[in-house]
């Protein structure tokens, strides 16, 4: 069987799909995600939907060289405008913004099924997608990272449900577990505490920080992501 190697970030999303699933892959660009899995057979069919026409024939072109064609949907469409509720039970939306995901779920409120899976890999803006997931009925059940180059990316799995509530540092790190099998969780925590050390500085500059509460409120972030990174030091010895 003719087949290729996934991406570290795109095998992560690939690796969190269930056999047999009703895969709707939206911003599928290359459809490397659905063609994966579909010659690996992990599942029969997908759906390969994208805002432009550029990347929906990239798509095509793939399907193809992979003798595919007849087992893909290509779908032109914003988000998940042009799929059914009932035509897929996973949803992959990856290479995008967090603000874009979650516009993209706010517009398909039948994506709070309880029978469906979400598996979403924001390029920005974690932080902000984790608040809109938490405050609108969904549940992060797992994060996984990957790294590409010099590049980590996290990848949520998600389903509907009530999430309790996260800390600071959790909207920015997300929730972490001792039985949680992450050899990148410290690296991450890192890179997390170097950002927002940067940011503090910046405002401990500004008299107008201090003024409209941002400074304390960063100092409360950096004090949270200090504690999950002892925590998670702790749990690795």
């Amino acid at each position: 069987m003719r087949t290729f190697e996934l991406s570290p970030r795109l095998r992560s999303v690939a690796d969190m799909v269930p056999k047999g699933a009703k895969l709707a892959d939206i911003g599928t660009d290359h459809a490397y995600l659905p063609t994966w899995l579909i010659l690996h057979g992990v599942i029969d069919r997908a759906i390969a939907a994208d805002l432009r026409e550029g990347p929906l024939e990239r798509a095509r072109l793939t399907a193809e060289k992979y003798g595919l064609g007849d087992y893909m949907s290509f779908r032109l469409c914003d988000g998940l405008s042009g799929v059914g509720e009932e035509e897929a039970d996973v949803i992959s939306i990856a290479g995008m913004g967090g603000e874009t995901i979650a516009e993209i779920l706010a517009a398909a409120p039948w994506t709070k099924s309880g029978e469906k899976l979400l598996l979403l890999q924001p390029m920005s803006a974690q932080p902000e997608l984790r608040s809109w997931l938490q405050s609108h009925g969904y549940v992060i059940c797992r994060e996984v990272l990957s790294k590409e180059g010099d590049t980590l990316y996290v990848t949520f799995q998600v389903t509907v449900g009530q999430m309790a509530p996260l800390s600071a540092g959790e909207l920015w790190a997300g929730r972490q577990q001792q039985s949680d099998n992450a050899p990148l969780r410290a690296e991450y925590l890192d890179r997390l505490m170097t950002q927002s050390s940067r940011a503090l500085e910046g405002l401990r500059r500004s008299a107008r920080a201090a003024e409209d509460g941002r400074l304390a409120e960063m100092e409360r972030l950096y004090q949270d992501l200090l504690h999950l990174k002892e925590e998670w030091a702790t749990w690795q010895q």
